[in-house]
Order: C-alpha cells, then structure tokens, then sequence
C-alpha cells in the first residue's frame, strides 16, 4: 500500500493527508503616495506622527508589516515587507481608505482631506534595505531641497519607469 490508511472505500482520510508544503516569500517594497494636489495637510508633527502609526498598523493586518513609514506634510513613504495574501493594488487601497477615514475623524481641519488617485511602489532587495530605510527615515532633510514631485522623478528614473507628466499628479 501507499502508506495512507483507506476508509473501507479505499479513499484516504482527508484528516490523515501529508502536510501541504510551505510558501515562503520575502519581498520588500517602498510606496510612495500624496495628497491629492499635494496639499500640506500633514503639517502637523504630531499629527503626521500618528498617521504614520496608524498606516504601519494597518499595513500589519494586511499582512505586510511595516519596517517603517515616514514623510513629510504633504506624502508618505512606506518600506514595508510585503505580504502573500494580498495584491499592492489591494494592499494601497485599503491603506488610503483606512487613513483617509481616520484623518478626517481627526477634526474640522481634515474635512476636505484627501490622497491622490495614484502611486508609486518599488522594489527593495534586501542588499539596499538599509540604505532605502534610511531614506525614509531622513524625509524632512531630504525635503528641504527637494519637493515632492522633484523626489518621485529621480526615484522613477531610478528605477526605470517611464511616466506621463499629464497623469501622474492629482
């Protein structure tokens, strides 16, 4: 016989089945995401220290824990390990949603808060995890001589990706 113990139809006990092999996966991604028309909404430090919380405990029942989240008054950054589960079109939509909702319970200053429609996320090896977690770490220096739009350019010829100017901003 296989080794299996067969009911008397000789069909093995689905209780008795080997173990299902595992699926591994590490993959490291960097988002990247404004307010609609890139608007200061985040000023605040405390404020924007707390949404960056609040997207990181997000991004962890999402299954994609974060490594860290950063940004600035007017985006965020998101280095985080990506999940199995969940696609990044997924994984951002819920990740505005949540934190649009949460903002605006924030108070009357929130109302008209918005994200833009779009996105950039990128691939992070494990090599440059380091060097890319600094990055974010370091937003507001980084901001003081570059805007935000001047900064996703450079990080998307950085990594190769051809983009329209007439829709990449909203």
């Amino acid at each position: 016989m296989d080794g299996q113990r067969h009911n008397p139809n000789g069909v093995a006990a689905w209780n008795e089945r080997k173990p299902m092999p595992q699926s591994l996966s590490v993959i490291y991604i960097h988002l990247v995401f404004s307010t609609k028309d890139r608007r200061p909404f985040l000023r605040d430090q405390e404020v924007r220290e707390t949404l960056h919380a609040h997207l990181g405990e997000v991004s962890k029942r999402l299954d994609c824990p974060p490594i860290l989240v950063g940004g600035v008054e007017d985006h965020v950054h998101i280095l985080a390990r990506f999940g199995r589960t969940i696609s990044q079109a997924e994984w951002v939509k819920e990740l505005k949603r949540v934190s649009n909702q949460w903002l605006k319970e924030q108070g009357v200053g929130f109302a008209g808060f918005e994200w833009q429609g779009g996105y950039a996320d990128f691939s992070v090896s494990q090599s440059n995890l380091e060097q890319v977690k600094e990055y974010v770490a370091r937003q507001e220096d980084h901001h003081r001589k570059m805007s935000f739009q001047d900064e996703l350019r450079a990080l998307l010829r950085k990594h190769h990706v051809q983009w329209n100017e007439q829709y990449i901003w909203d």
